[in-house]
């Protein structure tokens, strides 16, 4: 559910961000690319990736949740407070995701952009719509190595934000479990 809603809110600011960083893109600010957009293509262009999107976070997060567990229990087997392992299990965690998850952050992209030179050198005229056609488009342009471009800057973006978050998180398990357990009236 949390999901869910996130991509919700964030699938639009998505879309806006991508728009502004493709190469000579026509938006100077982000609030000229949301009025043009919904001008031109309305509210379903800030959505038209969000199954796409839904789709890419929910493998995402179960890899890197499952990725993560499974190398704390290699690495940290009594689950104790380990600053190092949770670095090193939440960056590792965090790369298998990105690198896993890639073919769908292409066809987003794509599908986010709506890219000219990607579309006419696909001869699709008008919009992509569809995760199917996204990925159809992709491979009929680059192949499989399509579905790979940025896969390692991605996995260098992902690897110490998740390495950040889950050492973050660890911390403050154990600050706080620490802290209630010293707090805890005797029976």
């Amino acid at each position: 559910m949390a999901t869910l809603l996130h991509d919700a809110v964030m699938n639009p600011a998505e879309v806006v961000k991508q728009r502004l960083q493709m190469y000579d893109s026509p938006h100077r600010s982000a609030l000229s690319c949301i009025r043009t957009v919904w001008g031109t293509e309305g509210l379903g262009a800030f959505y038209r990736s969000y199954t796409t999107q839904l789709t890419m976070n929910v493998p995402f997060q179960s890899i890197h949740f499952i990725t993560y567990e499974f190398l704390q229990e290699q690495i940290n087997p009594y689950r104790g407070y380990n600053p190092q392992s949770h670095i090193i299990s939440g960056g590792l965690a965090g790369a298998l995701a990105a690198a896993a998850t890639t073919p769908l952050d292409v066809c987003k992209t794509l599908l986010n952009t709506q890219e000219k030179m990607a579309l006419n050198l696909a001869n699709i005229s008008g919009r992509l719509s569809g995760m199917a056609n996204a990925f159809r488009t992709v491979y009929r342009l680059n192949g499989l190595p399509g579905y790979f471009k940025g896969v390692q800057a991605r996995v260098i973006y992902q690897m110490p934000s998740t390495a950040i978050s889950w050492s973050v998180y660890e911390f403050f398990k154990y600050f706080l479990t620490k802290h209630k357990l010293e707090n805890r009236t005797p029976y």
